[in-house]
């Protein structure tokens, strides 16, 4: 049900909700929190999908799930709304978690069906639920009844290679079960984030499903992305690895320009994020996190390649956070020293 004439500026319709513009946040695994997706929101980002919520941890409450997992922020909602994506294959417990997510104040709820990782796939979740559509179906409807929200469910494009059953399915889940739209990522579970998606596949799904189709998958560069969405007719755009440690990348679709930031604000926007990061988690926990997160600002930084890595290196090994706000000042000084000693 996209629309070709629509532009990323435009609002629509999700359900009864009513979504500020068609650049949106995907749900990252192990990254999503409620700092990563609001960045996202001071970027622009009209909504933003929470990482993967284990339903069963839910329906048990576990208290780091539960106190972590599907905290929101205030400030998240002043620019649109919020959705936690939520992955399990009971329909009870699915019924369960659903209503507990929606208890907690997210304003959607997403259902992870594509996801190809073996520990959630084993476990008869994401991708897995390709091939068990009437299982799919079925808690697909247990959260949409359980939560009383608008349900979105993200899908690859099939479990292998050449397959279209994520295609069969969306209509499905939309005739059956009232999903109020599909995130699709054109490419096969087997192919992980391997090969160029099938904009095509997507394309013709949005030209028939009764339901607002969301574009995902492949998804990094300004023009790109502008084509694809071009391309597809789909909805919305929901951006993934593309916008991490790049939150400008939602401020240049939204805009009529690309947006490339001086090494200053880099470094201010990540200084931003471990301010958060020691809010969320505490300075230990937090000084772990943020590992995972420097390679993401570090690349663009502007420095040359040696300095680069010596500086990739150097926050990899701090030990603490003064340490990386000292590397960080020695960056904005363009002193190598800092990193250099370091990094040996």
């Amino acid at each position: 049900m996209g629309s070709v004439t629509a532009r990323l500026t435009d609002s629509w319709k999700l359900g009864p909700l009513e979504v500020p513009n068609r650049v949106m946040l995907a749900p990252l695994a192990g990254i999503g929190n409620w700092f990563v997706r609001l960045q996202a929101k001071r970027y622009g980002a009209g909504m933003a999908v929470s990482e993967m919520v284990s339903s069963h941890a839910i329906h048990h409450r576990n208290v780091r799930t539960c106190e972590e997992m599907l905290r929101i922020h205030p400030q998240e909602r002043r620019t649109g709304p919020v959705s936690i994506q939520l992955f399990g294959a009971d329909p009870e417990v699915m019924r369960s978690a659903a209503a507990y997510a929606a208890g907690s104040g997210a304003d959607a709820l997403d259902l992870n069906m594509g996801c190809p990782v073996p520990k959630v796939c084993k476990t008869g979740a994401g991708a897995a639920l390709l091939d068990q559509p009437d299982l799919a179906v079925a808690v697909a409807r247990a959260a949409c009844e359980g939560s009383g929200l608008p349900v979105t469910v993200k899908l690859r494009s099939g479990r292998r290679p050449g397959e279209t059953s994520g295609l069969a399915l969306a209509r499905r889940l939309v005739a059956e079960a009232g999903v109020a739209a599909i995130a699709l990522h054109p490419r096969s579970a087997a192919v992980h984030h391997k090969g160029r998606p099938d904009y095509e596949l997507a394309a013709r799904l949005a030209g028939e499903l009764d339901a607002p189709v969301i574009l995902s998958g492949g998804l990094r560069e300004r023009e790109e992305i502008l084509a694809a969405f071009e391309q597809t007719g789909a909805s919305a755009v929901m951006l993934a690895r593309g916008a991490l440690g790049n939150p400008w990348l939602f401020s240049s679709l939204l805009g009529d320009r690309a947006v490339e930031p001086e090494r200053e604000q880099v470094v201010a926007e990540l200084r931003w994020t471990i301010a958060a990061a020691v809010e969320h988690l505490g300075a230990d926990r937090a000084t772990r996190w943020m590992r995972k997160a420097y390679p993401w600002y570090a690349t663009r930084l502007g420095l040359e390649r040696h300095d680069e890595k010596a500086m990739q290196e150097s926050l990899q090994r701090a030990g603490t956070l003064r340490e990386v706000d000292d590397l960080l000042q020695s960056c904005i000084r363009g002193d190598r020293s800092a990193a250099q000693a370091l990094a040996v």
